[in-house]
């Protein structure tokens, strides 16, 4: 198993990166949010889990080996293979799946796309407390309470990250959020950022 790979970023797409690690372009799937983390050019270590198929070997890249253990833990749910658990975590946060599924909060769930109902309820019942408590639970709880601050700039910065310009981008995230009042908190990005790529994606179509 390869756990992480570390190594000049060579290029990044929508879906993946390839990143240099010893003379060899390694293609590795992640999610919007660690792509937009990526520059070219520069080093970048990502933590990294290997799917085995017979007829393909596919890395998937993660921004901490936290995201990675989620990625491979939801797997073990009847239902959810690779594909779905990295949009899972496109989604949610490692910590806003582990309170999804703590709460056995379906409608936040079934926010990714590919689950539904039924898919939300089998993901309570097998996960149970295999993922853990929120890591900002316990100690953290006193910070969590304050008001949060508005991340629609990091949505932006991340686009522009992806090669957009600055007023698409902003034109983009404006969109997704036209009916959101209020600021937009840490564990909403993901999905805003997703969201803004999918609105793109078909502009360019």
């Amino acid at each position: 198993m390869i756990a992480s790979v570390r190594g000049t970023v060579l290029t990044v797409r929508l879906d993946a990166a390839v990143v240099e690690v010893g003379g060899v372009g390694m293609l590795v799937q992640a999610t919007p949010t660690t792509l937009a983390g990526l520059r070219v050019g520069q080093e970048t270590r990502l933590a990294t889990s290997m799917v085995v198929r017979e007829d393909s070997l596919t890395l998937f890249g993660f921004a901490d080996d936290d995201e990675r253990d989620v990625f491979e833990v939801v797997q073990s749910v009847s239902g959810v293979g690779p594909r779905l658990a990295l949009a899972m975590l496109a989604v949610h946060t490692p910590d806003g799946l582990r309170r999804a599924v703590a709460t056995e909060d379906l409608a936040a769930l079934k926010r990714v796309p590919g689950i539904g109902q039924k898919g939300a309820q089998r993901i309570v019942l097998e996960l149970g407390d295999r993922l853990g408590v929120p890591v900002s639970d316990g100690i953290g709880a006193g910070r969590a309470q304050a008001a949060p601050a508005d991340r629609r700039d990091e949505v932006v910065e991340a686009l522009v990250g992806l090669g957009w310009n600055v007023k698409v981008a902003q034109d983009a995230v404006a969109g997704v959020l036209a009916d959101t009042e209020g600021p937009i908190g840490a564990d909403e990005v993901a999905g805003v950022l997703r969201a803004a790529l999918r609105g793109l994606g078909a502009g360019r179509g």
